[in-house]
This record gives C-alpha cells, structure tokens and sequence, in this order.
C-alpha cells in the first residue's frame, strides 16, 4: 500500500490527472495527422502519447514500481471504459435536431473493435514493460541519470507499443514494407518527443520529491 501525507497525496492525483490527459488525448486527437519532413506524415498524438511514458517513470522514481503500474492500471482500465462508452453513444439512435452532427460524430469516434483492441493491447503491454524496464535499469545503474534510464526504458516500450498496435491493427491492410516504415518512423517520432520533454520530467521530479512516502 502506498503511504502519503495529505500533501502529497493531492499532487500524486494531479500527477494521475495529466497521466490521463495525455493518454485521453493521444487517443482523440491523433487521429489528426500532418506534413513531416520527406513528405512523411505525423499524428499529433506525438506531442501527448510520450508524456504517459515519462510520467510512469517519474512516478516510479518518486513514489515505488507499485504506483507506477498504478498509473498503468489506471490507464487502461480508463481507455477501456472510454471506448465503451463511444460504442454505446454510437449505437444510440439520433434525434432530428443533432443530424447535423451525425457524420463527423461518427466518424471521429466510430473506431472499429480491431483498433480498440490494438490500442488496449499495446497500451497495456508497453506500459507495463515501461515500468518493469525502467526499474531493471535502476538496479543497474542505481539512482543516477534518470534521463539515461528514462531514454533506454523508452526505446524499448515505444517500440512495442507502435509495432504491436500497427500490426493488430493494420497487419493486411497495408504491405509488409509500408508497415514496417510506419512502425520505425512512428517510434522514431515518438522517441525523439520523449528526449525532448526529458526537463519537463526534472521539473516533475522536482514538484514531488519534496514529501516523502
């Protein structure tokens, strides 16, 4: 059980609340997609999806494995009950005065089960394999260079997150070669937001190492 004074506790929810953001958004938003260099193309979920791995390591380093697959649990069971509920309220009859709403409601939000089951599928399993590599790496390496542990634990659980959500998702739609560049541009993209963000993540560490659990 974690143990945390009253203090603590409210900046571990608003911790648990942008965690959430960042997934909930990652998962609407990115379905937007726009120019990248040599006329590739990028979802706007890069600016919000590394963020979620980020924040299982700070939470990780600050509060124990156990909060951090806390988080991960969270997440899930979160992005489950969403996608649920988008199935109910697509499946529910319209009234003639929000017609005009129908086509872009349904479309934005009429995700097919293989790309629900992909994203629950990758979410869980990278998530976790984020936590359980960040803290093997912390055996290793001891509590220095949190950037260094973050990156490596990062390479990893974002690579199988984009391979397994493109491949349940998108395995016989596309041909083999388009979507294994998929994969490797995506987890580059990905990669390169997460070091990127890597002082937002010292500023995280920062806001909550001042109470201990």
């Amino acid at each position: 059980m974690i143990q945390l004074t009253e203090h603590s506790f409210k900046k571990f929810l608003i911790a648990l609340a942008l965690y959430l953001t960042s997934l909930f958004a990652a998962n609407t938003l990115g379905l937007k997609i726009m120019p990248f260099i040599f006329g590739s193309h990028l979802s706007v979920a890069v600016f919000s999806f590394p963020v979620v791995f980020l924040m299982t390591d700070v939470i990780g380093e600050v509060y124990g494995k156990r909060a951090a697959k806390f988080f991960v649990l969270a997440g899930f069971i979160s992005t489950a009950l969403f996608i649920a509920y988008s199935f109910l309220s697509l499946a529910m009859p319209w009234s003639d005065d929000g017609e005009w709403a129908k086509q872009g409601y349904n479309q934005i939000f009429g995700i097919s089960i293989r790309m629900a089951i992909a994203s629950l599928v990758a979410f869980l399993i990278a998530a976790y394999q984020d936590v359980f590599s960040f803290f093997f790496f912390r055996k290793k390496l001891g509590t220095r260079f949190f950037w260094l542990r973050s990156l490596l634990s990062n390479l990893w659980s974002q690579l199988l997150d984009s391979m397994i959500f493109m491949v349940i998702a998108f395995a016989g739609v596309y041909a083999t070669k388009t979507l294994m560049s998929i994969i490797i541009s995506w987890w580059l993209y990905k990669v390169a937001m997460g070091a990127l963000y890597t002082p937002l993540s010292y500023i995280g560490l920062s806001l909550l190492r001042d109470k201990k659990v």
